[in-house]
Parts: C-alpha cells; sequence; structure tokens
C-alpha cells in the first residue's frame, strides 16, 4: 500500500470530518450519528469499488478503507489514552468528587448489571458458550454521554446531573474494558476460568491503574514549574503523559491502562493549574480540544468504515439476537436509573432526579467508539474460535448502529414530547424582562447614534419604532415576572448572582490576582452555590455559601498532624490558603452587591433586590468575621496579604497600560518587549506568598504567659521540655464533658468557653484550664470551646505533677486559681 495514496485518504477523512460537522448541525443530530452513516457508506462504497469486476481505477484507494493500515490494537493505542486524558481535562474534577458514590455505583454496578443481564439473556440462544455472551455485554456496556449531555446543557437540566452522566460515562469505560480483558483472558484459556480469581483480577487490575496513573502523573506535574513560560513545552509534556501511562500500565504493570490513563488525567486536572500561569493552562485546554475533536472524530470514521465488513453474513438467527440484546441493555438500564437513583437519592448520595430526566438518560444510552473498536479487536483475535469471533462481532456492531440510528435520531423528538426544550416559568420571565429591557436601551441607542452621525429623523425612524414595537410585544408576553411569587424571583436573581460570581472568579484569574492554588476552590465554591440556590433557594444560597467558611478534611488532618505528631507546615499551608481564599471572597462579595444593585434589581424588581441585598450582605459580614479573627491572631500577616493582592493588581494594571500603549503604536516593539520582561520578573516576586508563622515557638509562648512571664531563664528553660505548643481553631473542642483529664491548657492568647452543665464562663491570655480533673483524678465536668484562634501550651499529667513539685511558687498560684475554679462548680452543682 503506497504511503502517497494513505496520506490522501487520511486528507480525504479530515476534509469529510470537517464538512460533517455543520451538516450535523443543521440536521440537528450528534456529530457521531452523522459520521457513522456516512463511514459506513465510504465502506460499502469502497467494498463496492473494490470488488466490481466493471471498474478498477479506484481500487488502490479503495483498498486503504477496506483494509486499513491500523487493526484494532494500534487504533486503541494511538486514539483511546488522548480520549480518555482530554476528558478529565474538561470534568470539574472537585465538584465530580462530591458526587463520587453515585457516580462510582452507577458506572461499575451498572457495567456489572448489563453485563449479566445481555450474556444469561443471550446464552440460551446463541449456541456460544456463556463467557462469550458475558463478553459481549461488556463491550456494549460503554456508553458515549456527549449526545446527552449536550441536549441537557440546551434544555437547562441541573449542572449536577450532566456530571453524574460524563463521570459515569468516563469510569464505565474503564471498568467495562477491565471486565473485558478478564473476560477475553478466559476465553482464550490465558485465565482461569474461576470467579473468586476474576474478581482479584478485576480489583487489582482497576486498583493498580489507580497507584500507577496517580504515581506518573504527580512527576509530570512536578516538572511543570520548570516549563512556567513555556506553554508549547507544557502541551507537548501533557501529551505525552497519557501515551506513558497507558503502555506502562499495559505492558510493564499489568494493571488496567484506561484506569491509569484516567487517573492521571484527574491529577493532572487537580494540580495542573497551580503549576503554570492562567494563559497557559487555557491554551493547553484549548490545544487538547482541538487534539480530542481529531481523535474522537477519527476513531469513529474510521471504525465506521469497517462496519460493513463486521457485519457481513448477518442472518435471521442475528436478528433474534440483536432484539434480545436491545431489549435485554435497555432493561439493564432501566435498572439501574430508575431502580439505583432513587437509592441513592433516599441515602443523600444523589441529587433526586425527576421521571423525565431519567427517560433521557435511559433513552440517551447510544455507544460510540470504544464499543466498536473492542468489537474490531474481537474479530482480529486469532485465539478467538470463528463462531465466538463472528457473534460478538456482529452483534456488537449492529448494537451500535441501532443506538445511533434509533436513540441518535429520536432523542431530540423525545425532548420535545415530554417538554424539556421548553422553558421554565422562571426563565420565560426572566427572558421578557431581560429581553424588554435590552430593546429599550437599544432603540434609545439608535436615536442617539442617528443623530451623533447627522442621519435623517425620517431614515432613523422605521428603525428606532422597530425596536419599541419589539419592546411593547415583549412587555405584554402572557409570561410577566410579576406572575411568579417572590420565591421564584429570589431564586431567579441567586442564580444570576451565583452565574455573575463564576465570571468575577475567573476574571480576577485571568488578571492575576487570584492564585492558581486557590482558583479550583473558588470556582468549586461558585459551582456549589448555584447548584444549590437552584434546587432550595436562598436557604441553599446561604448554607453553599457558609461551607467555604467551615474547616474542611484537609484543614482537620492538618491540624491532627499538629496536634498528634507536633507537625506545623500542614497547618501553616491551610491557615495561609484560609487567608487568601477569604480576602478574595470578601472582594468577591462586595462586586456582587454592586452587581445586585445595577443589573439584578432592574430584572426582579425593588424588593427582591433587597431580600438579595440582605443575602449578600449576611455573606459578606460572615466573610468579615472570619478575616477579623484571623487578623486578631496575625494582622502582620494580614496585611502582607492584602498589600500582595494590591502589588498583583498594580502589576496587571501596568500589563494592560504597556499593551494599550503598544497597540496604538506609542511605543515599539523593543520598547514593549523590555517593559513586558520588567513586568515578568516583578509578577515572579508575587507568586511567591508570605511566610505564614504560627507563632508556636515554645519559648515565646512562655514569655506572653503571665503565669510564666517573670521566671528566669533557668525555670523557663525547664518548662520548656515539658510542654507543647498547640494551636486551636474557632470552635474546636479542647476538653469534653466526661472525659478522663489528661492534659492542661496554659491560653498564651485567644479565648475559650468553658460550658457547665447550668452555666458557662469565658477564659483569656493568661488563664489556664483543665487542671481540675488533673488535681481530683475525675473525669472532666465542663466542655471547654476555642471561641477564635488560640495558641496555647499544653502539659500532660505526668509533667504538670513534676511542674507542681519543682516550682512551689507556680504551684500556689495554680492551686489559687484551681480553687476559685472549683467553687465556681460547686456553685453550678448546688444550683442544679
Amino acid at each position: 500500500m503506497e504511503t502517497p495514496i494513505i496520506i490522501a485518504a487520511f486528507a480525504a477523512l479530515l476534509i469529510t470530518i470537517a464538512l460533517m460537522q455543520p451538516l450535523a448541525r443543521k440536521l440537528g443530530l450528534a456529530p457521531s450519528v452523522v459520521l457513522a452513516m456516512v463511514g459506513t457508506l465510504i465502506g460499502i462504497a469502497a467494498t463496492y469499488l473494490l470488488y466490481t469486476p466493471h471498474l478498477d481505477t479506484f481500487n488502490a484507494i479503495a483498498l486503504v478503507f477496506v483494509d486499513p493500515p491500523l487493526d484494532a490494537e494500534k487504533i486503541l493505542y494511538v486514539f483511546l489514552p488522548i480520549l480518555l486524558f482530554q476528558t478529565t481535562l474538561t470534568l470539574d474534577v472537585r465538584r465530580i468528587f462530591e458526587d463520587i458514590g453515585a457516580i462510582l455505583l452507577m458506572a461499575v454496578i451498572a457495567v456489572f448489571v448489563a453485563t449479566f443481564f445481555i450474556g444469561f439473556a443471550l446464552y440460551p440462544l446463541a449456541g456460544v458458550p456463556l463467557v462469550a455472551c458475558l463478553l459481549l455485554g461488556a463491550i456494549v456496556a460503554t456508553t458515549d454521554p456527549i449526545a446527552v449531555v449536550a441536549i441537557f446543557r440546551d434544555i437547562g437540566a441541573p449542572a449536577r446531573l450532566g456530571r453524574i452522566v460524563e463521570g459515569e460515562s468516563l469510569l464505565n469505560d474503564a471498568a467495562a474494558i477491565v471486565i473485558f480483558v478478564i473476560l477475553l483472558g478466559i476465553l482464550t484459556g490465558s485465565q482461569p476460568p474461576d470467579a473468586p480469581q476474576a474478581a482479584i483480577a478485576f480489583v487489582r487490575s482497576f486498583a493498580g491503574g489507580i497507584i500507577v496513573g496517580i504515581l506518573i502523573a504527580r512527576l509530570a506535574v512536578m516538572t511543570l514549574p520548570m516549563m512556567r513560560d513555556l506553554p508549547l513545552a507544557q502541551v507537548t509534556l501533557s501529551l505525552a503523559l497519557p501515551y506513558l501511562v497507558y503502555v506502562v500500565s499495559d505492558q510493564f504493570a499489568d494493571v488496567s491502562a484506561v484506569v491509569a490513563v484516567v487517573s492521571a488525567g484527574i491529577v493532572f486536572n487537580l494540580y495542573g493549574p497551580s503549576r503554570i500561569t492562567p494563559k497557559s493552562w487555557t491554551f493547553l485546554h484549548d490545544v487538547w480540544q482541538q487534539i480530542a475533536f481529531l481523535a474522537s472524530s477519527l476513531i469513529f470514521i474510521l471504525v465506521s468504515i469497517l462496519i460493513p465488513r463486521l457485519v457481513s453474513g448477518f442472518a435471521l438467527l442475528d436478528i433474534l439476537l440483536l432484539l434480545v440484546l436491545i431489549v435485554s441493555a435497555l432493561a439493564a438500564r432501566a435498572v439501574v436509573i430508575f431502580g439505583l437513583l432513587p437509592v441513592l437519592s433516599q441515602m443523600r448520595m444523589g441529587e433526586v432526579v425527576n421521571n423525565r430526566f431519567k427517560t433521557v438518560i435511559l433513552w440517551g444510552g447510544m455507544r460510540g467508539a470504544v464499543t466498536l473498536t473492542l468489537a474490531l479487536s474481537v474479530s482480529e483475535h486469532e485465539a478467538l474460535t470463528e463462531d465466538v469471533s463472528t457473534f460478538v462481532t456482529k452483534l456488537s456492531t449492529s448494537f451500535v448502529l441501532f443506538t445511533l440510528m434509533v436513540y441518535g435520531t429520536s432523542l431530540k423528538p423525545l425532548i420535545r414530547l415530554l417538554k424539556l426544550d421548553r422553558l421554565s416559568a422562571r426563565d420565560e420571565a426572566l427572558r421578557n424582562q431581560f429581553l424588554s429591557l435590552v430593546l429599550s436601551d437599544i432603540s434609545q441607542e439608535v436615536a442617539a447614534t442617528a443623530k451623533a452621525y447627522q442621519i435623517e429623523p425620517r431614515v432613523a425612524e422605521p428603525v428606532k419604532q422597530y425596536y419599541e414595537d419589539r419592546t411593547q410585544a415583549v412587555a405584554e408576553a402572557t409570561v410577566s415576572l410579576d406572575d411568579l411569587k417572590d420565591k421564584e424571583r429570589v431564586i431567579l436573581g441567586l442564580v444570576a448572582l451565583a452565574d455573575r460570581e463564576r465570571e468575577l472568579v475567573l476574571t480576577h484569574f485571568h488578571e492575576k490576582t487570584i492564585s492558581n492554588r486557590s482558583i479550583s476552590q473558588h470556582l468549586e465554591a461558585a459551582g456549589r452555590i448555584g447548584d444549590m440556590a437552584r434546587t432550595e433557594g436562598r436557604a441553599g444560597y446561604n448554607r453553599a455559601a457558609r461551607i467555604p467558611l467551615q474547616f474542611d478534611k484537609q484543614f482537620r488532618f492538618a491540624q491532627w498532624l499538629h496536634r498528634r505528631l507536633k507537625m506545623q507546615h500542614a497547618l501553616s499551608v491551610q491557615i495561609a490558603d484560609r487567608f487568601e481564599f477569604l480576602l478574595v471572597s470578601r472582594i468577591i462579595a462586595g462586586e456582587l452587591v454592586t452587581f445586585n444593585q445595577q443589573r439584578v434589581r432592574p430584572l426582579v424588581g425593588k424588593r427582591v433586590a433587597r431580600i438579595l441585598d440582605e443575602t449578600l450582605c449576611g455573606r459578606r459580614d460572615d466573610t468579615l468575621k472570619a478575616i477579623e479573627a484571623l487578623r486578631l491572631q496575625y494582622p502582620d500577616y494580614a496585611d502582607a496579604q492584602e498589600r500582595l493582592f494590591l502589588r498583583k493588581a498594580g502589576l496587571r494594571l501596568e500589563e494592560t497600560a504597556y499593551a494599550d500603549a503598544h497597540s496604538q503604536a506609542l511605543i515599539g516593539e523593543e520598547l514593549y518587549n523590555d517593559l513586558t520582561n520588567d513586568l515578568s520578573h516583578a509578577r515572579q516576586q508575587t507568586n511567591q506568598r508570605p511566610p505564614l508563622d504560627l507563632g508556636l515557638n515554645t519559648e515565646d509562648l512562655l514569655a506572653q504567659h503571665e503565669l510564666f512571664s517573670d521566671l528566669s531563664l533557668e525555670r523557663r528553660t525547664q518548662l520548656v521540655k515539658l510542654m507543647h505548643p498547640h494551636f486551636a481553631t474557632p470552635g474546636e473542642m479542647l476538653i469534653q464533658h466526661g472525659e478522663r483529664g489528661d492534659t492542661v491548657y496554659f491560653i498564651s492568647s485567644g479565648a475559650v468557653e468553658v460550658q457547665t452543665p447550668t452555666s458557662s464562663f469565658r477564659l483569656g491570655r493568661g488563664d489556664m484550664v483543665g487542671e481540675i480533673a488533673l488535681v481530683t483524678g475525675k473525669p472532666r465536668t465542663a466542655d471547654v470551646i476555642a471561641l477564635g484562634y488560640c495558641q496555647l501550651l499544653t502539659l500532660s499529667a505526668a509533667d504538670y505533677a513534676t511542674l507542681m513539685e519543682q516550682a512551689p511558687d507556680i504551684k500556689a498560684h495554680m492551686d489559687e486559681l484551681s480553687a476559685s475554679r472549683q467553687s465556681i462548680n460547686a456553685e453550678d452543682k448546688s444550683e442544679t
């Protein structure tokens, strides 16, 4: 086969792919459906041209399509890694983790359900081993979510629903291929047909793939800073990563290469943005989008071209088997969607999905390129018998064609039938109100433009009148904003504010006033706020807005490391991250208040705008309280963070001024490059966050404490060996009622609240707490909670006893405090 002919055929396919995109849009079909149709037609035409005795002119190029130079293994190795990797780059990974239970259940369990439903339904009729039927079930268990997700976005379905479908598809590809490999090994005799061993192999392959993918991706992410200002090098590294992971997993580690690539993509998506500039990450995304488009289109059309060959010899029994396959696959998917999803909702592991959306998900279970490629690999496997190979290849290929031609072409009509393509009353009202405002403004702008350009009124009046008529028609629309209840209008406004918040976050990110480290946290918070506002209204908005102000698992783990293992670095980083997040959140909250007054208020009315303003001001106040709590503890660091923010804003203004001057030819290329180089060096300095010292040096804390401040250096040195520093966060439970007393706390800074059964009181700097249980040997009699950020010194029971023996003067003061505390407790008991 000559190389020029192969290149010409390849170019022809690229032209076909490009032309099919506008055709698919015009027909209202998914591009994959059109590509499958055209690919099949190309395969039929090529077969005819190659074997017809009437024409030999096109034999050479027809042979390229009938017997392409790529087999199934090459197609998998060339296309699958980049398709899987690009999909993970487009996912909102942190939001996906919120629904990971639902996604894993929908993906992994769904694959097993489909495999067994299909396998056992076909076995009585197929005339092949049960394992071959199960193999077919695994092949067709993978789904292509592209068309369904695109339609969800068009009709305004909940974003969480789209994430579940995308996450399910990504992971069910991995699970299905792992099962496929195991069953193929059983069929070919390379693996014993033992169920427990097969289960162990599945777990090992899946878990091993996760480990390999994470390790290699972490190494790749660590090298990204070396290429900070070299976006082409960064893209090259990212392109090499999925191939390296796939080959290492498949050929050397003997684990699931698909799972490994997915894991690597997730890690790269999580940690990559914090290692390179926002502009470089956007560039990387754009390049990957083009790569994935070419790969997905090529793999689809290449395999579709082979469909006529794969389904040749289709008999009457095959039609019956195909019908059984269709019904069993639909039944398996229905069990998962209508059976598992409600269970997940009841267990609060997923959002409630109404039956109309479930029906769309059920009917949208189209199969795509992965299924066709696996079928092709079966047809080329020499160790399989011809009966098994033909059975699996024919039915899987025919099933893909059925899902594309039937599900793919009827999905949008089904959407219209279920009335999911119609705007809700809330969205219709927003549309009318927005159009009314915009058209009114345009009418005035047209008049002003005509006057500015000295266009005669008789010419301008018809255009002006056109917009006035449209404004009047919209105002008289049957669905108006006044028809909605205040609750609906509040939700409408909150959703608009959440969308605006995401835009503000991205604007700050591109202006480099938000660091790469915190951008994902801000976007995650904005997405959660929007989702909960849509489903739960104002209460959901407020609850979602408070979540970032709380201390998450990472923070608590860092605190545990500090408390148990005396490791301060992780906690210092978490506190610094919190400072930065709160600072930017305060700024964005203020910008949202302005946006509500200027843009949302005309849409929802004054009364609702006041409700929204109260909500935003309450959120801003909560953020300010959290900032002030930290500022009291670390005023210098708070000043440094705000100074750094202003410095970044100044650099952005410099960059804009230089670019404007250059575009207007006020400065030349050489001067512009010199200025931007200086700017780049200055920006590198702002990338370094000021270090945060938690101030947990034991000697310094002793000197701050009133009880020990007058001690001699020798005595203080002795105490340093006994005491340990502890950093407490607001709301942290230091002592719990009823527990055994083994520690006493000395407050160097901050305040705590002691809560007895009948009363409560506060202790601050210079006080100690927890000594009564050590003195009496009885259980704790109160709860002690940190009111803010506190710097404490802790002393164990044994060290406390040692101190009392060695320091009579300190013992006397402690006894006095302890007696006072015990009298308070005695009064509480007498009142009880």
